[in-house]
């Protein structure tokens, strides 16, 4: 796990080293050099050593030096191709190490090299003799590559940060971007902040000609839903069993490390079933479990968690996340946070890995579960609001989220009233918005005045729209499940899990993101997902008698923080960078009638905090208009 950087044209050695050690936080083992003065190709790496830790130092070469590697991440079954590639002739100098697996498994299968990795990585290779740049991004976005591409000039970063050190990279705020932040509460690869830095969708990868100066991307992989007809009810039972090994043999893969290794703990039946086959293994010795609670008894998971680590026998860690923790930390978390991320639970995710990475090195947690078997709220509310869609007129749906909006505002974590506002603001559309309009900090009508021009939904959820139409199954339920995989999974759950873990050195791994797993999950019929209201139905099946029932039969509790009731006591932020594209006046006004209580802004707010926090850190080079405040 690591941190990686480079660029090739205009620059020297000296921006390489501002670049590389902007990503010291992710490798605080070591780091590593590279230059090619033909090409002016620069490569810089920063190491968090987990996997042969005296023969992993990059950049790692092929024996002639024409194939150069540097590696973020960890693939799961590169034992598997190493004793494949050494059959074929490669002689390796390394005892365990996936990143030399990189380097022959390119001279092998060249560009098709991603599509045999199981594992979540980002890598950038070097090759000479093609005299070209090839990246990729594992299959879900988990491990991040950002990247610039000017006229003779091309960076890439694991971070934002990393990237504008260099002089070359512009930092032009992109206001369609930003206005889609607002939107969806993250950034939808390929977008981000800035005009010029774009983000590699996770599945993908990029050939940099460097002869030519040209850049070519393409996927290599995508998640589809694609139901098998012959998966039938009847099915249920063998069903439960083949997920239940596919899930074993998942957890198995990611339990080598050669430094100490834990579980993150909520409580929920994701990251208890990741423990439970864990502790199949493991000797109880080397469980280690780790949890977040609240002091406020709806966001509190903690006895839950408790409850799971002694039925495993883990020794268990546990910390409350408290309004002082939010003052304290904060401002340090944001201003060091690289991307902006409209989850609150950014908090309590940092405080969970900085304690855990007192003690362990890696943790394994539950994400993909809710992603991969429709555990998310809005699946038990796509039914009843196509009813509703079809049944009520459109202009009675606009004025019932008008009068939702006098409802009394709670606190409290998923309020009935926060149920409902956020329920008629999406359904008053059509299917294919309800998922990112229900998930999302604004509606369209918030959206127009905050940024001061109409905000047609087709443009605004470009991204969500492509993903609902290129769906091979019409039901709502897969449909919905293209958005939350290629979209909320990486551009927020996975985003979060990255940079809480990194900014304190330590590897996050996610059994339910396995390759193998993830092909069965997409063959599944939908209502083997959710039958008779159960959500998770073929998942809860396959751990009967894994997990206890008292976990599997718990209602979904995400892991969210107090945040409606902390922004009133938070302060409201200076207005900055993000002044010359959004009407600041109207988000104060905004931030004044959600501390009075007559509306409940906790997501837009935070998100303009994250955003406004990011961008104070960043001293502008474009020449706009810093400091200058627009209401309109």
């Amino acid at each position: 796990m690591c941190g990686i950087c480079g660029f090739q044209g205009q620059g020297e050695r000296r921006h390489l080293l501002a670049m590389t050690r902007a990503l010291s936080h992710r490798g605080p083992d070591g780091e590593g050099f590279f230059e090619y003065p033909e090409d002016r190709l620069f490569l810089g790496h920063r190491r968090l050593a987990i996997l042969d830790v005296a023969a992993g130092v990059q950049p790692m070469a092929n024996a002639d030096g024409t194939v150069q590697v540097v590696f973020n991440g960890e693939i799961y079954n590169h034992g598997l191709l190493r004793r494949e590639l050494e059959s074929m002739g490669y002689r390796f100098r390394s005892h365990h190490s996936d990143t030399e697996v990189l380097v022959h498994g390119y001279q092998a299968w060249g560009e098709n090299l991603p599509q045999r990795l199981n594992g979540m990585f980002a890598f950038a290779i070097h090759d000479r003799r093609g005299r070209k740049v090839f990246m990729a991004r594992d299959r879900f976005g988990k491990k991040p590559l950002y990247y610039v591409h000017q006229p003779g000039f091309f960076a890439f970063a694991s971070e934002i940060r990393s990237l504008l050190q260099h002089p070359g990279v512009p930092d032009d705020l992109d206001a369609e971007a930003i206005r889609g932040f607002f939107a969806y509460c993250f950034f939808p690869a390929p977008s981000t902040p800035f005009r010029a830095i774009r983000k590699l969708p996770g599945g993908q990868c990029l050939v940099y000609d460097m002869s030519r100066f040209t850049l070519e991307i393409r996927p290599y992989w995508g998640f589809h839903v694609t139901p098998d007809p012959e998966l039938s009810h009847a099915d249920g039972d063998r069903l439960a069993e083949e997920l239940l090994g596919l899930l074993e043999n998942a957890v198995n893969r990611r339990l080598e490390s050669d430094v100490p290794l834990g579980f993150l703990l909520s409580g929920g039946v994701d990251s208890s079933a990741i423990l439970a086959l864990a502790a199949r293994t493991l000797p109880v010795d080397r469980l280690h479990t780790f949890s977040i609670g609240f002091a406020e008894a709806s966001f509190d998971e903690s006895a839950h968690a408790r409850f799971m680590a002694q039925t495993a026998g883990s020794r268990h860690w546990e910390r409350s996340c408290t309004l002082n923790d939010a003052r304290i930390d904060l401002p340090a978390l944001l201003e060091r946070w690289d991307e902006p991320l409209g989850d609150g639970s950014i908090l309590p995710t940092y405080m969970v890995c900085r304690f855990a990475r007192e003690r362990v090195t890696v943790a394994l947690t539950g994400d993909g579960g809710d992603e991969m078997f429709a555990g998310y709220d809005p699946f038990q509310a796509l039914h009843p609001s196509g009813y509703f869609n079809r049944w009520v007129p459109g202009w009675l749906r606009s004025a019932l989220y008008v009068l939702s909006l006098k409802l009394p505002i709670s606190e409290r974590n998923m309020g009935l009233d926060f149920k409902i506002r956020s329920w008629l603001k999406g359904v008053r559309h059509a299917p294919a918005y309800w998922n990112p309009v229900w998930m999302g900090a604004l509606s369209q009508e918030d959206l127009s005045l905050l940024f001061g021009r109409p905000a047609p939904l087709d443009e605004v959820y470009a991204q969500a729209l492509t993903a609902w139409e290129s769906c091979p199954s019409p039901n709502i339920v897969d449909r919905s499940l293209e958005y939350f995989t290629r979209f909320y999974l990486q551009d927020d759950i996975l985003t979060k899990a990255d940079r809480c873990s990194m900014m304190v050195g330590m590897e996050l791994r996610s059994p339910f993101l396995d390759n193998d797993v993830a092909a069965f999950a997409a063959r599944l019929p939908h209502d083997l997902k959710i039958r008779r209201g159960q959500q998770k139905w073929i998942l809860k099946k396959a751990l009967a008698g894994v997990v206890p029932q008292s976990i599997l039969q718990r209602p979904k509790k995400g892991f969210g923080i107090p945040l409606a009731r902390w922004l009133k006591e938070l302060p409201m932020p200076e207005a900055g960078r993000e002044a010359e594209v959004m009407n600041i006046g109207w988000l104060r006004q905004l931030w004044q009638e959600h501390r009075e209580g007559q509306r409940d802004a906790r997501h837009a707010l935070w998100c303009w905090m994250t955003l406004n926090t990011f961008l104070s850190g960043i001293p502008s080079r474009s020449g706009g208009q810093t400091g200058q405040v627009r209401d309109l």
